[in-house]
């Protein structure tokens, strides 16, 4: 398979030194078309954009593993795949075709109109569970620092772009801040989640993402 282009492999180091001009390049190089694959198969807008917003956090999470030897697209679409897959196992829906070569291995229990077995359904649940704890472990850590030091702002700011999913202009709009600093906070909060979930070790079958690029 190709690696990544020079242009790419340039942006990606730029994202890795918290340049958030450079994190917001790659967002509207690749949301588009991230959005377009799976709204193609949700056929819901709103969760669509879920989607795809949880897909660039398991970029972010995945990024010290990302090491150049596959395209970047390819790389984004890969999660992007794992997190639609998750989201249509949570709706209690199976994809009408296998989304990625990783979930074409995983054998005909993933085919639609088969029968999982009680242990299938058991660990994935087991895997949820597992992702959702860290995640709350990990943003306990992050608005527990951001309390201590009195950035209520920053709080603030997340829970309207995470929360009540306000755009980052009518955020700005709010906070009465510039919608460069909402950038900011974002990328900081987001880049600080995925430090805090990769030290917790977790099994490579919780957040798959992280090891995408293996």
């Amino acid at each position: 398979m190709p690696a990544a282009t020079d242009f790419d492999a340039v942006l990606i180091e730029r994202v890795r030194a918290s340049d958030t001009q450079a994190w917001e390049e790659l967002i509207a190089r690749f949301e588009g078309r991230l959005l377009a694959f799976v709204e193609s198969r949700l056929r819901n807008r709103a969760a669509s954009e879920d989607v795809v917003q949880e897909a660039f956090i398991g970029f972010l999470t995945s990024l010290p593993n990302y090491d150049g030897g596959r395209p970047l697209e390819s790389y984004l679409f890969s999660i992007a795949a794992h997190k639609l897959t998750d989201h249509l196992r949570r709706e209690g829906r199976r994809p009408a075709l296998p989304l990625s070569q990783a979930d074409n291995s995983r054998g005909a229990s993933d085919l639609p109109g088969s029968a999982r077995r009680a242990s299938t359904m058991l660990r994935s649940g087991e895997r949820r569970g597992l992702e959702e704890e860290s995640l709350a472990r990990a943003l306990d850590e992050q608005l527990a620092r951001w309390r201590e030091r009195g950035e209520w702002q920053k709080i603030q700011c997340i829970e309207l772009l995470f929360v009540r999913g306000v755009p980052n202009k009518h955020v700005a709009e709010a906070l009465k801040i510039s919608e460069q600093t909402v950038a900011n906070h974002k990328f900081d909060f987001l880049a600080r989640l995925r430090t805090t979930v990769r030290k917790q070790g977790l099994p490579q079958d919780v957040f798959p993402e992280l090891h995408a690029s293996d």
